[in-house]
């Protein structure tokens, strides 16, 4: 996948005119269909060459492997489809928003679909079709940059990006623009709409196990919680490895969110991992100097409009000689929850959640929950794919239990999950990103 620079404003006035791509970019949105002949009405025609151009504003990333395939009914819109080889990526300018997409698919033959967004954000998973028969599902999407505006008493500027792992490996996370991967056995796109909407936004706050990791075998449960969601909310994840409560201050992470937050938009904050090793070095500590950066970040959300709400760091995995997990970070935990009752915050306490699903696997097993970068070498930290999905439905279940704002927008299938129960690994089946990284997530050199 190319790197994508930053948004050329003029993309927004483009206006094409030839009969194959004739679509304006406009508040309205996008509507594509995908193959040859005209477009139909309302829809502009894109064939499977149509590679993304910054003058164009929007077509595939190079290397998509997609074939047109043609319908046994060519009177319905999508009549002519796109049908991959492997996963493929879509690119469309946008501005810094909230976007309801909705996706139209199925094959001749019986079809699944998973689709993912920016930073292998998981919005739709293995969705399922009979042969012949065809699809469409919606999902929101959050898109953000860097620039901070001067609202609110903040004063302008822009996020403090790491580099060169938010301007290169994770530049797609702050351009202007869409991207979205479209994944499974020979996954079909037929349609594709985009529109800006006025939603609520979960925004997230957090580390290396919150935020977008940008490729295989890393993932976060920030990265999955979108897949819980139905459409009409937002997921904006501002995590990013090696971070600390601290950090989201100095590099204006914090007052990124300011910035955007609606009245009775939700923040989720989870940090600990690497706030244990910086207070440390400060000659600080989890009950005075964390403490103090939890208030901090509670008081600013709630005097711009949000409401905050603390997560207390997940275990790592680590296991004594009996095989029961090692509170490495109780005092972090207890101190999360007493902040939540000092300030009177909703807390999802993840780290007690963590234990017994590291438990119930066991010292062996729950390796498959975690990362794995080298054949043989388990990240004893950060998780993989089924790991955070796990992960994510137990903060789903949690903000459900709470009865917090969200909640209205869990998907309707959604089955709380015991973390004394947990799914089993051998039945996780959300397909893996082409993007693989062996660049291990910043911070948190304890327990590799």
């Amino acid at each position: 996948m190319t790197m994508k620079l930053f948004f050329n404003a003029s993309a927004l006035a483009l206006c094409l005119a030839s009969a194959s791509h004739a679509h304006a970019v406009t508040q309205a949105g996008f509507s594509f269909a995908f193959g040859p002949g005209p477009a139909p009405a309302g829809y502009a025609a894109l064939s499977a060459d149509t590679v993304y151009s910054s003058e164009r504003g929007y077509g595939f990333e190079p290397g998509a492997a997609v074939s047109i395939v043609q319908d046994a009914d060519p009177k319905r819109i999508g009549s002519t489809y796109l049908r991959g080889d492997k996963p493929f990526f879509f690119t469309v300018d946008l501005p810094e928003g909230n976007y309801n997409v909705t996706v139209g698919f199925g094959d001749k033959g019986a079809s699944a679909l998973t689709v993912k967004s920016e930073l292998r954000r998981l919005m739709l998973e293995n969705v399922k079709t009979a042969p012949g028969a065809v699809a469409t599902r919606t999902f929101t999407v959050n898109l953000r940059t860097p620039q901070i505006r001067a609202v609110r008493g903040l004063a302008p500027g822009e996020v403090k990006l790491k580099v060169p792992r938010e301007t290169v490996q994770e530049a797609v996370a702050w351009d202007q623009r869409l991207t979205l991967e479209f994944n499974g056995e020979h996954p079909t796109l037929r349609t594709l709409r985009i529109e800006p909407v006025n939603v609520p936004t979960l925004f997230l706050l957090g580390d290396s196990t919150v935020c977008d990791q940008p490729g295989e075998p890393y993932s976060s449960w920030g990265q999955m919680l979108p897949r819980f969601f139905k459409p009409g909310i937002a997921v904006a994840n501002h995590g990013e490895s090696g971070e600390t409560y601290r950090d989201s201050i100095g590099r204006r992470r914090l007052d990124k969110i300011l910035s955007l937050l609606k009245s009775g938009d939700t923040v989720i904050m989870q940090f600990g991992h690497n706030d244990q090793k910086q207070i440390k070095e400060d000659k600080g500590g989890p009950f005075t100097t964390y403490k103090g950066e939890i208030k901090t970040h509670v008081e600013a959300i709630r005097q711009h409009g949000g409401v905050p709400v603390l997560v207390s760091p997940m275990e790592r995995r680590a296991f004594d000689a009996n095989g029961k997990v090692i509170n490495s970070l109780a005092d972090y935990a207890e101190a999360a929850r007493q902040s939540a009752a000092e300030l009177k915050v909703p807390l999802i306490d993840l780290n007690a959640l963590s234990i017994p699903f590291y438990q119930a696997m066991g010292p062996e097993k729950s390796k498959l929950a975690f990362a794995e970068p080298t054949p043989g070498k388990i990240d004893n930290t950060h998780h993989n794919n089924y790991g955070s999905y796990e992960l994510a439905k137990l903060v789903v279940t949690a903000l459900r239990q709470a009865k917090l704002a969200p909640a209205a927008f869990v998907v309707d299938d959604f089955v709380d999950l015991d973390p004394a129960k947990p799914d089993p690994v051998e039945s996780f089946a959300v397909q893996a990103s082409p993007t693989v990284s062996t660049l291990r997530p910043l911070g948190d050199e304890a327990n590799k």
